[in-house]
């Protein structure tokens, strides 16, 4: 059986999709319920920026139907720092604030670097040592998102492996595009959308998409998500890429 498919968008409270995407006049508070019935996943951005209470991710979790996944931006704390190995207790911090109260709702947590941090193999290393596969006793799953172009080559790519962390396709007009399996699934990350396209993408690209995801979904899981590029068509995008996906 091929394996599921997640697809969504950043986040979901933006105020331009209250006229784009949500129906009018819904109050913010049932957003997440409504994209959660349009969307197969979200990508939560916030914990990025700061930490959220347990009870916050336990209430997420609820507004959600089965099936649905959400994916966790890890705290910028670990990953915008000089030495990698030295953010231990931020990667705790991160993985401490509750995010298993999503339980089943709980995706990859995804490790996203600058675009000015350059490859350093053994610092690398130790960082993904830092990633435990398991947080309360809940299995966790780990993507990196990197954005240097010294990250393309053949020993970031067997790190990876070696450690079963996923490297995320960034589909981006100068971030460096790395599509390796290197764990037991994709993510893929989306920023091109465009403003001219009603669905942020044309017809014949998604149709590319739905191919590459069915391709991709017959051996790992698949979390593709539309970010950035024109944000107020990625929801539009996701629910095109879902049609076409049946």
């Amino acid at each position: 059986m091929p394996h599921p498919i997640h697809i969504g968008v950043g986040g979901w409270s933006y105020d331009p999709w209250a006229e784009s995407f949500y129906p009018p006049a819904l109050p913010k508070a049932r957003q997440l319920e409504y994209a959660g019935q349009h969307l197969t996943g979200i990508e939560i951005n916030s914990t990025y920026y700061g930490g959220q209470k347990p009870e916050s991710f336990a209430r997420w979790a609820a507004a959600v139907p089965d099936g649905f996944k959400f994916t966790v931006k890890a705290s910028r704390y670990a990953t915008n720092r000089q030495v990698l190995a030295e953010g231990a207790p931020s990667v705790k911090k991160f993985l401490g604030q509750g995010i298993t109260r999503l339980e089943d709702r709980l995706g990859p947590i995804l490790w996203q670097f600058m675009p000015t941090k350059k490859f350093d193999a053994d610092d690398f290393a130790a960082f993904l040592k830092l990633l435990p596969p398991r947080q309360d006793g809940a299995a966790l799953r780990h993507a990196v998102e990197v954005r240097h172009e010294s990250f393309a080559c053949d020993a970031f790519i067997k790190l990876c492996r070696d450690h079963g962390v996923a490297i995320v396709e960034a589909w981006h007009n100068t971030y460096p595009l790395i599509a390796e399996a290197t764990a037991n699934f994709a993510y893929l990350r989306l920023q091109q959308s465009r403003e001219d396209e009603a669905a942020g993408y044309s017809t014949a690209e998604l149709k590319d998409w739905a191919k590459k995801a069915k391709a991709i979904a017959n051996d790992r899981d698949v979390f593709l998500f539309f970010i950035s590029g024109a944000k107020l068509r990625n929801p539009a995008a996701a629910q095109a890429l879902i049609a076409l996906l049946g």
